[in-house]
């Protein structure tokens, strides 16, 4: 596997500079493994994100799937804050359990100005998919 551009701990201090009021420790995201384009990221359950019938929210997921693939980003391309989603696509597949949530996202194409990829989201200890997204971020021209 390739590696990262950034490190996990690089990362992280960019997310907090850049974003402090959302990433912080304690603030339920975790990035546990980072490589070039395929990173591993998870958001600690909470009853805030539980709707009515008990699944977890989709906004919870949606938001989890953009962390992700933003790691992703910059995990190919370095540190470019300015990147943003243009598209994502979100296909709900099975109700995840009241338990953390993981997502692996993967770049499929890094080019000059667009990054595509994929995220798969689990319910921790089940090897079962709750949700499989396709995103698009613009990559900023001063890279």
């Amino acid at each position: 596997m390739r590696p990262s551009v950034m490190t996990a701990e690089e990362i992280g201090k960019l997310l907090h500079e850049e974003f402090p009021q959302a990433f912080y420790p304690g603030c339920g995201l975790t990035l546990e493994d980072i490589h070039y384009g395929d990173v591993r990221v998870r958001r600690d359950f909470h009853e805030d994100h539980i709707r009515p019938g008990g699944t977890i929210s989709g906004p919870t997921m949606m938001e989890l799937a953009d962390f992700a693939m933003y790691v992703a980003v910059f995990s190919a391309i370095g540190p470019q804050p300015l990147a943003v989603t243009t598209n994502l696509n979100i296909n709900f597949l099975r109700k995840p359990t009241q338990a953390d949530l993981i997502a692996h996202a993967r770049l499929m194409k890094v080019g000059k100005r667009l990054a595509v990829g994929e995220v798969t989201l689990y319910s921790d200890g089940s090897d079962e998919p709750v949700a499989h997204v396709t995103s698009t971020y613009s990559i900023p021209a001063s890279r």
